[in-house]
């Protein structure tokens, strides 16, 4: 085969594919389940053939075009109101949109808990503290404009940031007390207080933010931290050594009143279900993978990639992809909504259909490389069609049928016509690709066609009763479409594979080209039989949905409340959801522990053997502080002590309070982050909104006259505004940090005009605006520049070096997955897991999710070296996400076959020399990248080739198949798992031409200094 198969190959157009004519094919209507005989032809979606997307004309265009007038002088008023209502109507539609709905949730939200401030029976219900304006501060941190499931995993997030601050004020209340009354040495229990409550507590916190990542719980430990530090650094009662717990009932109603104001306006004002989202966004992702089925189908029947490449295909991808990630995230929201109500049950089937519509998109994957490696085989000069089949033109229609002919029905036999082709003159591999079409293809479209009708009805009505739109016809009708389509493959692959021409000597490459494009059509068919399979599985799913909605056999449980039947009921809930699956869980540990559960390919005798020193053990023991979220935490720990320090020194305190330390303290928590480039991003966000929110805070002080009306209105506007920049722009730093500041300083100042607080602190009741904002900015500019020093200068974590040393260990470990081999796992017997278990895979994929998010902080990072190659970086994480991807489509064939038939060993068996030597040259370009990218270092002009290898593999399947096949192969999908092989090595060897081609980019310049002996 031509090494630029899979990549790097030169991109000369051959002309598609071509049919003289369309056959007919039995297709079944799933409605009714009859079988009728029908021409049908496939291609892009209504849908997605819109050429005016492009300003290109249309059919329903004029003829002449419209004249291109200049408008008169006297129009400009005209246009001026049709501008203004045009205008009006935008923003009267954004206002009726969700996100409109959610930015006056916001608002209203925020007003409420404003009243804590403004309202003498409520701020008297807080003490005479400050602080009051907290509550407004939680409902803009814990905003309404989310669902109701959001709003419940919001109070839990909340409470159990209280519960943990309010342990560490205690803690550190009773060691002060003991060491003053008990040692009579209260210094050292201010050292302990300073050292292991607030450097520990806030070094714990700042862990928890890291690891988990989760935008809720990103806030609550911001809500955690500000307790902490209140309680540790300005309340008073741990440098008194004295037991107060009035700061700690202040926190507790001020979260109970912030979180009370956001919950009830979610619930009472426009209230959004996360159980009805996830209905609207299942209708969706059903409508999107129909179109993008019934799309790639098409274009691979067609043969080119063009309606691929077109940007209604990739919008209706994008949208398939978006789809599939808000459905995840929703169902985690639904979940609480679920629990709360009782019905445990209805959310265990939910989690199983969603887990179903992940395995049915990976089958769309499966589709997409076979027609992706198909189009790069025939864009090669030389094998494409020969000159008989060049003329004529294949129309792409909708996914209808057309020519409608007499009605056959499901006891009729095929005719023996229909499978008649033209099989006598296969020249190149591209007249193979033709013959499998001429042959295969009506059976793809019907089976398509039939998928098609039902994933349009499917899974429910419209809103807002949502009805179930299955229909009982639908899983016969598509048992019988699978059963039809199954015997129709077996008979067209058989012909084809028969054939005189095929079985011809030729050259190794000419066989590896043929064995390539039936390995890529036989996927392509396989994997759309494996899209029907499932789907069956989904319509079991919803039928079983179905009953437990309309009928509730089991009535609402609340089983997560029953503490003492958690062992047996929630287990056998939670192994129903896709989300926290124990058994897989129990698998994964034990395959973990089991030394003998996967051949390890590095040994290592000296370390784990008799030799090993007390030294060596002492050095793995303290692993754990070598980690960079264990460093990170240790640091961040020790700045807090350091910044607080002054809290606890006499000489020093008044100056902390003065300038209102704590904040500074608290935006030193809020900026520090695992890498220098997101240190820097939050940095600039949280200065750049102190300084907005003070200067909005010092204008609307000055325009109220101190009135609290006035002022409640200001701060609706300031919530309006920043709940945009919050909901719709989905800057949810930036808009926290205005208001932030805003409260602190135009609320504050208030509570202390009005005589609510218990000091004279900041000129007592006649505040003054500038000072209070100096303060404050002086504070949070003080605690972001700490921060940065932090960060930069004590274990510091480049984002740059991270994200090449994290790319550098992914290739590692992709390439020793290679080296496992993967195949000869399954013929010596060992277990599926053997090769690479889930819980490897998964830890694979959140590698490469955290390996993006390092590379958008390093886009943030500062280096004199030159600008941070965002494209290039961007582009060597895609193609690592299409290697997984491929390794995952290959281990779903590998977990699939559970049972190995005899002709499948055989195959095996004859390619076990070709699979070691190609598994070796992987692994073996795994390395020389890994090493490359982590010693930027560029690659040799002369790297080692899969193409040979791989050719060599695929001459002697073909080689198998013409000279053994009739004795030992009782079908042609005993192929499948190694044709599934040969096109998950094409994708893996075109992602390396292009990784290589952007390390040359990266690093193609041979630094002189990496060459120095020093």
């Amino acid at each position: 085969m031509n090494p630029t198969v899979n990549g790097g190959r030169d991109k000369a157009r051959v002309p598609r594919p071509v049919r003289s004519n369309i056959r007919q094919a039995s297709v079944i209507i799933p409605k009714t389940g009859q079988r009728l005989r029908r021409t049908v032809t496939l291609g892009i979606s209504p849908g997605l053939t819109t050429p005016d997307a492009n300003g290109a004309a249309s059919e329903n265009s004029p003829l002449l075009g419209r004249p291109n007038a200049r408008p008169k002088p006297s129009d400009a008023p005209r246009r001026l109101l049709r501008a203004a209502q045009r205008i009006g109507h935008n923003g009267f539609e954004f206002a009726r949109s969700r996100t409109g709905k959610g930015i006056l949730k916001c608002s209203i939200a925020y007003l409420l808990g404003s009243l804590a401030t403004f309202v003498p029976a409520i701020a008297a219900m807080l003490g005479q503290q400050d602080g009051k304006h907290i509550v407004a501060t939680i409902t803009v941190y814990f905003h309404p404009a989310r669902s109701q499931g959001s709003m419940f995993e919001a109070v839990v997030v909340a409470m159990v940031a209280f519960a943990y601050s309010a342990f560490i004020g205690f803690a550190s209340m009773g060691t002060t007390i003991f060491f003053n009354e008990i040692v009579d040495f209260v210094v050292i229990g201010h050292i302990i207080v300073l050292i292991v409550f607030c450097g520990g507590g806030l070094g714990l916190v700042g862990w928890i933010k890291q690891r988990m990542e989760h935008p809720l719980v990103n806030i609550s430990c911001s809500l955690a931290s500000l307790a902490i530090i209140t309680l540790l650094t300005k309340e008073g009662a741990v440098q008194a050594a004295r037991f107060s717990d009035d700061k700690v009932v202040q926190v507790l109603k001020m979260i109970v009143m912030g979180v009370i104001a956001s919950t009830a306006v979610s619930f009472l004002i426009f209230p959004v279900s996360a159980r009805t989202d996830l209905r609207e966004n299942l209708i969706s992702f059903t409508d999107s993978l129909s179109e993008v089925l019934a799309s790639t189908t098409g274009c691979f029947l067609v043969g080119d990639e063009e309606e691929m490449q077109s940007p209604q295909y990739r919008t209706a991808m994008d949208k398939y992809k978006s789809r599939l990630a808000d459905i995840e995230k929703i169902l985690v929201e639904a979940r609480y909504e679920h629990y709360f109500a009782g019905t445990e049950g209805e959310f265990g089937l939910e989690a199983k259909l969603v887990d179903c519509m992940q395995r049915l998109a990976q089958n769309i994957g499966g589709l997409r490389s076979a027609a992706t490696t198909q189009f790069l085989i025939l864009a090669q000069p030389g094998l494409g069609l020969s000159t008989e089949r060049r003329s004529g033109k294949v129309a792409v229609a909708s996914l209808e049928v057309i020519d409608e002919r007499p009605e056959i029905y499901e006891g009729e036999p095929i005719p023996k016509s229909a499978l008649k082709g033209s099989t006598n003159s296969i020249l190149t591999p591209g007249e193979v690709f033709a013959e499998f079409v001429e042959q295969l293809g009506p059976s793809i479209k019907s089976l398509a066609f039939t998928l098609r009708e039902i994933l349009d009805d499917l899974p429910f009505g419209p809103s807002p009763d949502y009805q179930f739109m299955v229909d009982t016809q639908y899983r016969p009708s598509l048992e019988a479409a699978v059963k039809l389509y199954s015997e129709s493959r077996q008979v067209a692959l058989s012909k084809i594979y028969n054939t005189n021409q095929l079985n011809k000597e030729r050259s190794v490459d000419v066989e590896a080209d043929f064995e390539e494009v039936a390995a890529s059509c036989g996927v392509f068919s396989y994997a759309l039989q494996d899209f029907a399979t499932e789907m069956i599985t989904y319509l079991d799913i919803l039928d079983d949905l179905k009953l437990e909605i309309e009928e509730r056999p089991n009535g609402r449980t609340w089983s997560w409340l029953k503490v003492w039947r958690r062992n047996q009921d929630i287990r056998s809930l939670e192994d129903t959801s896709s989300i926290n699956t124990i058994d897989q869980e129990a698998n994964h540990l034990g395959a973990a522990s089991n030394p003998g559960h996967r051949a390890s390919p590095i040994t290592a005798s000296e370390t784990h053997g008799p030799q090993m020193t007390h030294r060596y053990r002492l050095w793995k023991a303290l692993a754990v502080f070598r980690r960079d979220d264990t460093k990170f935490a240790i640091k961040v720990g020790a700045g807090a002590a350091l910044y607080a320090l002054p809290s606890f020194l006499s000489a020093t305190r008044p100056f902390y309070q003065r300038f209102r330390g704590e904040w500074g303290l608290l935006s030193y928590m809020l900026v520090c982050s695992m890498t220098i480039g997101a240190s820097n991003t939050t940095g600039y966000a949280r200065f750049l909104g102190t300084c907005i929110g003070a200067g909005c805070a010092i204008v609307a002080w000055e325009l109220s006259g101190e009135n609290p009306f006035a002022l409640a209105a200001f701060g609706w506007f300031m919530s309006v505004w920043t709940a945009y920049i919050i909901v719709a722009q989905g800057k949810g730093p930036m808009g926290r940090f205005i208001m932030l500041t805003y409260n602190l300083s135009a609320l504050y100042a208030y509570s202390r005009s009005v005589k609510d607080l218990d000091d004279d602190d900041e000129s007592g009741i006649s505040p003054i605006i500038t000072e209070i904002t100096f303060h404050r900015t002086a504070a949070v500019l003080s605690g972001c520049v700490w921060g940065l020093i932090i960060t930069r200068f004590i274990w510091p974590i480049k984002a740059r070096q991270k994200l090449k040393d994290g790319l550098s260990v992914l290739w590692l470990r992709m390439g020793l997955l290679w080296k496992r081999r993967p195949m000869e796992c399954r013929l010596q017997g060992k277990t599926s897991n053997a090769y690479m278990d889930l819980e490897e895979e998964l830890q694979l994929h959140k590698f490469l999710a955290q390996l993006e998010k390092v590379r958008t902080s390093a886009a943030s990072e500062v280096s004199l070296r030159g600008p941070f190659l965002d494209a290039s970086y961007n582009r060597l994480l895609g193609s690592t996400g299409g290697m997984l991807d491929a390794l995952h489509a290959m281990n779903a064939m590998i977990l699939k076959e559970t049972r190995l038939s005899p002709g499948v060993v055989a195959i095996l068996k004859s390619t076990t020399s070709e699979r070691a030597q190609l598994s070796l040259r992987i692994t073996h370009l795994f390395q020389v990248m890994a090493s490359s990218i982590k010693l930027e270092y560029p690659l040799l002009d002369a790297l080692p080739s899969i193409d040979h290898t791989r050719d060599r593999l695929l001459a002697k399947v073909f080689s198998f198949r013409k000279e053994e096949k009739s004795a030992v192969i009782g079908s042609d999908e005993d192929f499948a798992l190694l044709y599934s092989y040969a096109l998950v090595t094409g994708q893996i060897s075109k992602a390396m031409k292009d990784i290589a081609r952007e390390l040359e980019i990266l690093f193609g310049v041979l630094d002189e200094d990496l060459l120095k002996l020093h």
